[in-house]
């Protein structure tokens, strides 16, 4: 490893720290997608069994509760709930756009490294070649195979490191991409459920606002008090 830094020039350490940025990129998107991980199927139906029933407080702490970009667009619909459909279906579209950059973090910068890193070592081939040729031009074009063989080894190098930093990089992104176009897709489905469901239920009139069921709580404890 030391042999191919010393022989592959300077732009070796560039190719390094292209390396060193792209793996802390991917293990901070492996920790973020691991940490969102959610049933989203079993949030909605924990949701829609409390909406339905009028508990619209349990409903809330439930979606505050639960990790991730779907509870959180779940938690912006139930907060105003009563607002028309129309607008609910605003709210979850609103809701879902700001998840989007959350998702897409450094994804542009994993992309720009998979670019860049054959571009650094096509640079190093380019060095390696003309520091070949200088030591011909310089010998009168009869220079020996160890002045030639710096160069070459130079440029085979970062050409062979920047591709083999280029490959794994740009197939992290592509899992990655999947994984948020996976996740857009389930935000939207929450959406579009979470409006369905408070619409169904408002239209049944099974769901009452939190203050009612604080009022119809406090009033029960009174007249229990009475007795």
């Amino acid at each position: 490893m030391l042999q191919l830094v010393e022989q592959g020039g300077p732009f070796v350490w560039v190719l390094g720290l292209l390396a060193f940025v792209s793996m802390l990129i991917v293990l901070e998107r492996v920790f973020f997608f691991q940490k969102i991980r959610i049933n989203v199927g079993d949030l909605l139906l924990g949701l829609a069994n409390h909406v339905r029933k009028g508990a619209f407080a349990e409903a809330l702490h439930e979606a505050a509760r639960a990790p991730g970009p779907t509870a959180r667009v779940a938690h912006a619909i139930l907060m105003r709930k009563n607002l028309p459909r129309r607008d609910l279906r605003d709210v979850a579209q609103e809701a879902g756009q700001l998840e989007v950059p959350r998702m897409e973090r450094n994804l542009r910068a994993l992309y720009g490294i998979a670019l860049i890193a054959p571009l650094v070592g096509m640079l190093g081939t380019v060095s390696g070649l003309v520091k070949t040729f200088m030591a011909v031009s310089e010998d009168k074009g009869f220079a020996s195979p160890a002045e030639m063989s710096g160069g070459v080894y130079e440029s085979l190098v970062t050409t062979g490191l920047g591709l083999a930093i280029a490959v794994p990089v740009y197939l992290f992104y592509l899992f990655f991409y999947g994984r948020v176009k996976r996740m857009v897709h389930r935000i939207e489905r929450t959406g579009i459920e979470m409006v369905n469901i408070i619409g169904d239920a408002r239209d049944q009139g099974e769901i009452v606002s939190f203050r009612e069921e604080a009022e119809g709580i406090s009033k029960g404890k009174k007249k229990k008090g009475k007795k």
